[in-house]
């Protein structure tokens, strides 16, 4: 309250307050990653102590790092922002419905990475530890054993931005059919391996080296996920598995691509691109906030016992950014904690939670 002290909190004891073992968190100044901390357990009541490598579920983050992919792929010819998808998909096609065949406007990558598409199916659940794993095809259709809805038009594309994970799952499909490999390949060769992002992977299912390197997901209750995390086949959506370290080069890489930098993996026109508001304030992957040298860019995330946030600067002179990463369902709001301690020491323009 205006003009009292206020109390002084420790980590720990915030933590506790939101029953969430454990924390990570990497801030970028100046172009730099300046610290990469973390704090607790990797699970409730164990003595696994989480650090800078330990990894957390991405979630909804995994969005932007695929928009980047989507993006170089459009820079190199093999894509294109503003055309019908499905002159390029192949092994599966967007259905046809009455919002696409009352006019001239289609499905777009630009609609699908700035949420304007039309598509359905906000998110995913993901599929508890022994659930059969539904193919890409499956899941498109939201047939057996899918756990979602089908992913269709049901809004005219370009009409209105509305938030869809779906939309991210037709962008994967188109991945795969264009260039003929996992999308899972692609991310790391095109944007993980250059950005060095050496502890990030996209994976439904962790091998057994990286699964005893990751924090368990835990419910609101401070309980853990029954077979520690769900997986995303969904993964251009939300099965990026990384660090804030990792996260906090994918920030430099951007800042690095809108300063114009040669080794950049996206040239200055492409970043801009990703940077500039379409609807509702979204650009294609991120959300934009704030305008001239206050714009920054960001996204959070929320998967099954993990949550995530990602703020970073967009213009000014000063590149800064805070990635924080939390294996419980309760961790946005000590997310958001920090995040406004860190904007607050390092000057992260007009930001506010």
């Amino acid at each position: 309250f205006e003009g009292e002290p206020g109390d002084d909190m420790t980590l720990a004891a915030r933590l506790a307050h939101y029953k969430v073992p454990a924390v990570s968190v990497a801030v970028v100044d100046a172009g730099r990653i300046a610290w990469a901390r973390s704090y607790g357990v990797t699970e409730a009541g164990g003595f696994v102590k989480a650090t800078t490598e330990t990894l957390f579920q991405a979630c909804s983050i995994s969005k932007p790092v695929a928009a980047a992919l989507l993006l170089r792929a459009v820079q190199d010819g093999k894509l294109a922002l503003d055309e019908d998808v499905n002159a390029r998909l192949t092994s599966w096609h967007v259905p046809e419905t009455p919002r696409t065949r009352a006019g001239e406007k289609k499905v777009t990558l630009r609609g699908i990475l700035s949420h304007s598409a039309g598509l359905t199916v906000h998110g995913f659940d993901g599929y508890a530890a022994g659930d059969q794993m539904p193919t890409l095809a499956q899941i498109l259709d939201g047939a057996s054993p899918a756990n979602s809805a089908p992913i269709r038009v049901d809004l005219e594309p370009g009409s209105a931005f509305r938030y869809s994970g779906g939309g991210y799952v037709v962008a994967q499909q188109l991945v795969e059919d264009v260039l003929h490999r996992p999308f899972a390949d692609v991310a790391r060769d095109t944007v993980l391996r250059p950005l060095g992002m050496s502890h990030s992977t996209f994976a439904a299912s962790l091998t057994p080296e990286l699964a005893r390197n990751a924090a368990v997901g835990h419910r609101e209750n401070g309980g853990a996920v029954s077979g520690k995390w769900h997986g995303y086949p969904e993964l251009a959506a939300a099965g990026l598995w990384t660090t804030p370290s990792d996260l906090a080069r994918f920030v430099i890489g951007l800042q690095a691509a809108r300063r114009g930098s040669a080794s950049a993996i996206l040239t200055k026109e492409v970043a801009a691109e990703m940077l500039t508001p379409q609807l509702a304030g979204f650009g294609l992957g991120l959300f934009i906030e704030g305008e001239g040298k206050d714009a920054r860019f960001m996204h959070t995330g929320a998967n099954e016992g993990y949550r995530s946030i990602l703020v970073a600067s967009a213009a000014g002179e000063r590149d800064v950014g805070v990635v924080v990463m939390s294996n419980g369902d309760g961790g946005g709001g000590l997310d958001d904690e920090i995040v406004r301690a860190v904007a607050k020491e390092y000057g992260i323009p007009g930001y506010e939670v």
